[in-house]
């Protein structure tokens, strides 16, 4: 016959095993999130030095093209107002949130996707 204590203890044991293994599954599952997160910040800083320079290399393009020093700079600051004002007024839209926030969930919590498709199969 087994004791009450003895029972109390195996499902004690039971329940700080299972702690445990959760424990080990979110410091997981926060590592795979912290690292995709640092590879998007270094992506975005790395498009955001190749957006300088080719806009740069386009403005002085356009000023030779166009004879005139400051015409290629001027060119390149409407082409990003007519961007900025193009993302102004999609900016409400629910198509391109859902869209974006699709694209980022894909990136950010990829592993934890893949996991449970592996399960599923």
């Amino acid at each position: 016959m087994l004791k009450i204590g003895e029972i109390v203890q195996t499902v004690k044991g039971i329940v700080e095993t299972k702690i445990d293994m959760v424990k080990q599954d979110i410091q997981e599952q926060l590592a795979g999130i912290l690292s995709r997160l640092v590879v998007l910040v270094l992506m975005g800083g790395s498009l955001l030095l190749v957006l300088l320079f080719m806009s740069l290399s386009l403005a002085f393009f356009l000023s030779q093209y166009f004879e005139s020093p400051h015409m290629g700079f001027l060119l390149v600051g409407l082409l990003y107002l007519l961007i900025l004002v193009v993302l102004y007024l999609i900016r409400d839209n629910d198509t391109t949130q859902d869209k974006m926030q699709k694209g980022l969930k894909g990136f950010i919590f990829r592993a934890r996707i893949f996991k449970k498709r592996q399960e599923n199969e």
